[in-house]
């Protein structure tokens, strides 16, 4: 446990960067000192590509801080070696505003920030972006990506 609080604490920085591309609805790569970042948003999860509202979430994010400067305030760095931590945009908090807007799950096996639960809850509740979807359609990511693991490892992919 301490050995995992001291990489947490190591790996704590404050980044400023151009967005030059966006992966996807939760991930971004930012350009520092003329080197690509790769940077996975903190305590959210979005859509994946195969999934209902996967574009959609992706095309927010772009609409959102593609080619804008951004400020992120890492955490850590992820078992892929993406950075991973809170966008801001011109003061606005971008991985809530994907959450309240429908965009994106509060992440919870990585939640540090419980009132990112109330803006999933608003979200819910006014059936903003995925919440909009039929219940059948709303496969949390996480849960996505586990069956979808399982399918491929079955039809001899990994």
């Amino acid at each position: 446990m301490l050995l995992w609080l001291a990489a947490l604490a190591a790996g704590a920085e404050t980044l400023t960067g151009k967005v030059v591309s966006v992966a996807d609805g939760d991930t971004i790569t930012i350009l520092v000192d003329r080197e690509q970042v790769k940077v996975r948003f903190a305590e959210i999860d979005a859509p994946e590509h195969g999934q209902p509202w996967g574009k959609r979430a992706k095309q927010t994010l772009i609409e959102k801080i593609a080619g804008h400067v951004v400020r992120v305030e890492t955490k850590f760095n992820d078992r892929y070696g993406r950075r991973v931590g809170h966008v801001v945009y011109s003061g606005r908090d971008i991985n809530r505003e994907l959450v309240r807007e429908g965009h994106a799950w509060v992440y919870r096996h990585w939640l540090r920030d419980e009132t990112l639960l109330d803006d999933e809850a608003h979200a819910r509740g006014v059936r903003a972006g995925l919440w909009s979807l039929p219940e059948s359609q709303r496969v949390p990511p996480w849960e996505w990506r586990e069956a979808h693991r399982v399918s491929d490892t079955r039809n001899g992919v990994r």
